[in-house]
């Protein structure tokens, strides 16, 4: 195995070195944390459903998650909620492809995002100038790493212990689950470069929630230096995750608080890209971190300007 082309050693968990991208034939230095902001095409999303039902409020979802700072715009055709059959690859295109389009026609700066499984979706979307294809199949289909290959896009390589669409959750599904994911982790990467895909173009997902208990998923991203071990981009979908209603009671989008509590943690280590609803608190919690952390700094000679000193009076 190596980091960023460098052979590890013993100590590599401790000692990690900030992960590059490639994309597009660049690589961009991972040295903070990016922001994905979340457009559930999906009326089925467990946590936006009903919300978001027609091409035009999805459109206007992905341009106030761009104005909030987005960095990547992850568009989902299909929802991960188990219980529910999946949906024809033409239709989760027919969801897809527009919102890919306008982002790229309207905002060629920022990366897209496609969270599909489906070979057929992906390379609709990659023809379409997705940049990443977010995978949460565990490469299912190991051809999606021969097709961002060949354009050049970047793989999320999530880890799973099930299909998709199915919910498993059981207690003693692993011995040392840090170990494990790290190992499923390393050895589909290692499949997917052998199939064309440039290592510098993969970032991996532990997959929290997926196939796992809240108490799995909890043990999981507390070991998370394993994975970082990998040398790649870590995508982490945190918001609004089940094991964060275990830790407060509360339903998906009371989890706010708790997701950026998570982010917080998680931004103190660069090289991540977190996944998130509310894209304007990421962003700041990410500021705040990075400056605190020494990677952000205030000018010596700003002076906080009136309008944001207070709020302003009402009436």
């Amino acid at each position: 195995m190596t980091v960023d082309g460098n052979a590890t050693s013993s100590d590599s968990l401790t000692r990690l070195t900030i992960p590059t991208l490639r994309l597009r034939g660049v690589d961009r230095l991972i040295d903070t944390t990016l922001v994905m902001g979340v457009v559930n095409a999906s009326p089925e999303s467990f946590s936006d459903a009903g919300h978001f039902t027609s091409l035009d409020s999805r459109i206007e979802l992905a341009s106030a998650l761009i104005e909030e700072g987005a960095d990547v715009i992850d568009i989902g055709g299909e929802s991960a909620i188990t219980g529910v059959p999946a949906i024809d690859a033409g239709e989760e295109i027919d969801r897809v492809l527009p919102i890919v389009e306008w982002i790229r026609s309207s905002h060629p700066a920022v990366l897209v995002s496609v969270d599909t499984y489906k070979p057929k979706v992906a390379e609709a979307a990659l023809k379409a100038g997705a940049d990443i294809i977010n995978d949460v199949s565990g490469l299912l289909h190991p051809e999606l790493a021969s097709m961002c290959g060949q354009r050049s896009a970047a793989l999320v390589i999530m880890h799973t212990a099930a299909p998709p669409k199915v919910r498993r959750q059981e207690p003693g599904l692993y011995g040392d689950i840090g170990s494990e994911v790290h190992r499923f982790l390393e050895e589909k990467c290692d499949e997917a470069v052998s199939l064309g895909l440039p290592r510098k173009s993969i970032i991996v997902d532990p997959g929290p929630d997926f196939a796992k208990t809240p108490h799995q998923t909890l043990a999981l991203l507390r070991d998370m230096q394993r994975v970082r071990g990998l040398g790649r981009p870590v995508l982490l979908a945190l918001s609004r995750k089940d094991f964060l209603g275990a830790l407060t009671g509360r339903s998906p989008r009371g989890r706010g608080a708790a997701t950026d509590a998570a982010l917080a943690f998680f931004a103190a280590s660069a090289g991540s890209i977190v996944r998130v609803h509310d894209v304007a608190a990421a962003v700041d919690v990410i500021a705040t971190v990075d400056a605190l952390m020494g990677r952000r700094e205030i000018p010596a000679d700003y002076v906080l300007p009136d309008e944001i000193r207070h709020e302003p009076r009402s009436g």
